[in-house]
């Protein structure tokens, strides 16, 4: 087993899987308390009231609180760091899968409380990466082949049910027109993305092909023998460089090339790194009948999966239990054509005129003011800013309840809530009104983006506001039932 490479693509999956649960704490450090919080904009506590244990399996029915989520947050980037650094491989094998383990219940108890902020389908896809690699074993005993499989079978569904949801989906995808528009519609450009979305139109024509290309046939040849996989593996993983390039989609594409790597030949690149594989110890026989247990469980819950990703009518990022070990995934099986983004504004004024002076309010990522260039964020993920983008689309037919509660926060100064936002344009004393705009936004010459005031998305408000007063009223009900 020591000849095979397996090691070393186990070596690539444990620090890059390290990485990544390491921007998914980082990023319920800093935003749970204030998104799900015990005052967050979506507060965990009246939805643990409603939803029983059963349904969404969280530690924070039993340990509740912004003291809990401030603990288990530090507590999973510790573990991750373990992870990173591979120190989590060095206790063995009970140590290293108490350490996988533990990331994966701890990440799991927020996404199952986490309600819009946590349903994403990257969430379920670190956690179905996460608990198989508790069975990958730690450095010094021999790599076992039935897992690097089962992240190939990962990998094959994550691939293939992006694909399938596009072959179902919006006709650009046949047209082959779809990256005329995704390059600048996307949730959260980066500081390429105008460059993409300016190549020629058979450039993004070729761009769709190779997407085709990429989701629906190399990831068949995933189980191929070698070098047939690798170079598959290969091609997938240039893939995704090219979306990670374009844009900010979270750690999505990043976990997605790290699954990616098993199929790779693990021996050749032993061999072109000039390394060796230290000395492996047999895996104990108890660790070898969990991980037949684990291949037989994800064989019985592969069988809603694979048949979803040949139903006509096929569902994408969902989960089918409450633990989310095996899922089914999928991307963009339909492009927004035209960019549309919700500008927050306040004034001090004690009228809500045109003429007031009206200070916008700034995200940390997604579009606003035009002259400001779009930032790197991936892989790390700005929930807040991923959910204007979906607040914004034409289809979304009215206010969501968590952008109610944005607008009163931000009337009220809430300070957590503040630190989502890149800064606060009123550091003295909160606004007394808060209006939403509308605009049209298309990729600029001379900055960078042009935009074009469409409407209001929201009138002038005041906390003094009837419904305010109301949706204020219920919230306190909420927090204290």
């Amino acid at each position: 087993m020591s000849d095979d490479g397996y090691w070393i693509i186990r070596l690539m999956l444990q620090r890059g899987l390290g990485v990544i649960y390491l921007m998914g704490f980082l990023a319920a450090l800093n935003q749970f308390r204030a998104l799900c919080g015990d005052r967050g904009l979506e507060p965990a506590l009246p939805f643990m009231r409603l939803v029983p244990f059963r349904e969404a399996p969280s530690l924070f029915y039993f340990l509740r609180g912004d003291r809990a989520y401030l603990l288990f947050s530090l507590l999973g980037v510790f573990l991750s760091l373990l992870a990173v650094t591979g120190i989590s491989e060095a206790g063995g094998t009970v140590w290293s899968m108490a350490v996988w383990l533990l990331l994966w219940g701890i990440y799991l108890s927020f996404v199952n409380i986490g309600q819009t902020f946590y349903a994403f389908g990257w969430e379920s896809l670190l956690l179905e990466a996460g608990f198989l690699a508790a069975f990958l074993g730690p450095s010094r005993v021999e790599p076992g082949w039935a897992v690097i499989w089962l992240y190939r079978w990962l990998a094959f569904r994550v691939m293939f049910g992006a694909g399938m949801i596009k072959m179902r989906g919006d006709s650009c995808w046949h047209d082959l027109t779809c990256l005329d528009y995704h390059f600048e519609t996307q949730p959260m450009p980066n500081p390429l993305s105008r460059l993409f979305h300016r190549l020629p139109p058979p450039v993004h024509k070729a761009g769709v092909l190779f997407n085709h290309l990429a989701e629906l046939i190399l990831p068949f040849l995933f189980f191929a023998p070698q070098p047939v996989a690798g170079i598959a593996a290969a091609g997938s993983l240039l893939f995704l460089l090219s979306i990670i390039v374009s844009g900010n989609f979270a750690w999505l594409n990043w976990l997605t090339a790290v699954i990616c790597l098993t199929p790779l030949d693990g021996s050749l690149i032993a061999t072109l790194l000039a390394v060796r594989p230290p000395p492996l110890l047999p895996q104990p026989p108890l660790f070898q009948a969990l991980t037949w247990g684990l291949v037989l469980l994800v064989a019985a819950k592969s069988v809603q999966p694979a048949r979803n990703l040949f139903s006509r009518r096929q569902i994408m990022n969902t989960s089918f239990d409450p633990f989310h070990l095996v899922n089914t995934y999928g991307a963009f099986g339909s492009i927004t054509k035209e960019r549309y983004e919700i500008v927050l504004e306040g004034t001090a004024a004690e009228d809500a005129r045109e003429e007031s002076q009206w200070r916008p309010y700034e995200f940390r990522g997604k579009p606003g003011a035009p002259s400001r260039m779009p930032p790197f964020v991936a892989p790390y993920h700005l929930r807040l800013d991923w959910l204007m983008w979906f607040e914004a689309m034409p289809s979304q037919g009215g206010h969501s309840r968590w952008f109610v509660q944005l607008v009163i926060k931000l009337l009220q100064g809430d300070p957590q809530t503040l630190g989502l936002l890149r800064h606060n344009p009123f550091p003295e004393a909160p606004p007394r009104f808060i209006r939403a705009l509308y605009y049209r936004y298309s990729f600029g010459d001379r900055q960078w983006w042009d935009r074009e005031l469409v409407g209001e998305y929201l009138v002038p408000v005041s906390l003094e506001h009837p419904v305010l007063k109301q949706v204020l009223e219920r919230y306190r009900r909420k927090l204290e039932s």
